[in-house]
């Protein structure tokens, strides 16, 4: 690279916090359709028709997706040469794929009515649903990758101001689900929309398709602020494989797998205790509202018990939103709290507050169903609301520590970040795979229901948080890899 190229690169680290505050509001954005698909999603593929113990395959494609297309874009992100920089331009793509697929999704009962759909059989629209979710997650894992990269492009070797532009990503996480939730937790968006309730699409549907309608609009609020903050600089280098005459396809399937195969030993106990981490995160975030429902509420949807069971959604809804509050509040704190305790205690200590979490929405369940009430009593509700608060803590933690220990370690070695953010989606990937195919029959398995789920959380966190505690590297890693191996102010070949 060109002495004058270095210069340049030299400057796009010392990106103001303000801009770099720009650039991660885009996570607002997505994370509002996130938040949506949550509170929302589960309980209504089962409205539709889907049994409970297959609504978790519906959420197969969001690790699938990722596992291959954060990689596969990261990798062209860093070897991107058009003049709008490496990142931005698959930020926009991201966020046009992003934008089709919430349509398809809002419209699909109407879409479904049209094509031959009844009240009471919608084959047509869960087809159309499941085409539009699946799309949506292959288009956030498109979004995400590259948000992540240009922070990290931004902050450079500062491993400080890098948790602090992760910690940014994290409050605008909050931000996101915060108005997500509160969306998900509103019933009466049709009479402010009322356009959206038709024949096909009944009330709950309305709901849903009113509240993607906003995301929209947040979401290309978001993306026009983030790809707008800072510039960035384009890079024209000839990579190798250019110069060799290789295809760049080629090249990135042997950079992947020569990165993953020089990984050296503090790098995979990131990724194992990540990998632990997520484990325990998603049979929460697949079913946090149907226990509210389901559990708590001990409604049924479909039966004739299903407006508690909608009453107790949206309880859900409420308590994700108080979650989001705490999240924001503690990503706040997250760089003085790193500071203070290192980086790897503070991911510990919040692995053992999930694991807590989980063995106290164990115990409400067993207590509800040892009453013959109905509806909750109150204390009953406000400690599962406590809990769903509470969590808030340890999901600030996963957003950023980890993002962080990787970008900085990246940087030591001058890897590129997009393919540096694929590797480790990878440990956030295969567990959500392990848990969408294997959390159905799980619980079947146990006689129905969310307890098993949230037992295999419960005991992945608190081994994450032991190996936390034992063996994540103090200070952060190197990140070695012979295939990244690079000078920090050029792209990977």
């Amino acid at each position: 690279m060109a002495e004058g190229s270095i210069a340049k690169r030299s400057r796009a680290d010392r990106v103001p916090l303000k801009a770099l505050a720009r650039v991660a509001s885009v996570a607002a954005g997505v994370q509002f359709g996130w938040a949506l698909q949550l509170s929302l999603l589960t309980p209504y593929v089962q409205e539709l028709g889907i049994p409970h113990t297959f609504a978790s395959y519906i959420w197969l494609c969001g690790p699938i997706s990722g596992m291959f297309v954060q990689p596969i874009v990261g990798f062209y992100s860093d070897h991107w040469e058009g003049k709008w920089g490496r990142r931005r331009p698959f930020i926009v793509l991201g966020a046009i794929l992003v934008v089709i697929s919430v349509l398809i999704i809002g419209f699909a009962a109407d879409l479904g009515y049209i094509l031959g759909d009844t009240p009471t059989r919608r084959p047509r629209a869960i087809g159309i649903f499941v085409v539009g979710f699946w799309f949506l997650d292959l288009a956030n894992n498109t979004l995400q990758g590259p948000c992540r990269a240009l922070l990290a492009d931004f902050t450079g070797r500062d491993q400080r101001r890098n948790r602090r532009a992760n910690a940014f990503f994290s409050f605008f996480i909050s931000i996101g689900n915060i108005l997500g939730f509160a969306a998900g937790s509103y019933n009466n968006w049709p009479k402010i929309f009322p356009f959206t309730e038709t024949r096909g699409c009944n009330r709950p549907c309305a709901n849903l398709k009113s509240a993607f309608m906003i995301d929209l609009i947040l979401l290309i609020v978001t993306t026009l602020l983030s790809i707008t903050a800072a510039q960035e600089i384009p890079w024209s280098p000839l990579t190798k494989a250019q110069k060799h005459g290789v295809k760049e396809s080629e090249a990135f399937f042997w950079e992947l797998v020569g990165t993953l195969r020089d990984l050296p030993r503090p790098m995979w106990c990131i990724l194992l205790v990540t990998a632990l981490t997520w484990l325990a995160w998603f049979p929460f975030t697949l079913f946090d509202t149907d226990w509210f429902g389901r559990e708590v509420f001990k409604g049924e949807p479909g039966s004739a018990t299903a407006q508690i069971y909608d009453r107790g959604v949206r309880m859900g809804s409420f308590g994700l939103m108080l979650n989001s509050v705490v999240l924001g509040i503690t990503s706040i704190v997250m760089e003085p709290l790193c500071r203070m305790l290192k980086p790897s205690f503070v991911w510990g200590i919040g692995n053992f507050i999930m694991a807590a979490s989980f063995a106290a929405m164990i115990a409400i369940t067993y207590a509800m169903k040892n009453t013959d009430r109905v509806i909750p009593p109150t204390g009953t509700t406000i400690g599962a609301l406590v809990v769903f608060a509470a969590l808030g803590a340890p999901l600030a933690v996963t957003y950023s520590i980890p993002f962080a220990l990787a970008s900085h370690s990246t940087n030591n070695s001058g890897g590129g970040q997009g393919l540096a953010m694929g590797v480790l989606n990878l440990a956030v990937v295969v567990p959500q795979i392990i848990i969408s195919l294997g959390s159905g029959p799980w619980d079947a398995l146990f006689g129905g229901g969310n307890v098993p789920s949230f037992a295999l959380a419960l005991g992945a966190s608190f081994i994450g948080g032991v190996l936390a505690f034992l063996i994540l590297p103090r200070p952060a890693p190197e990140f070695r890899s012979r295939s990244i191996r690079r000078t920090r102010s050029s792209p990977i070949p």
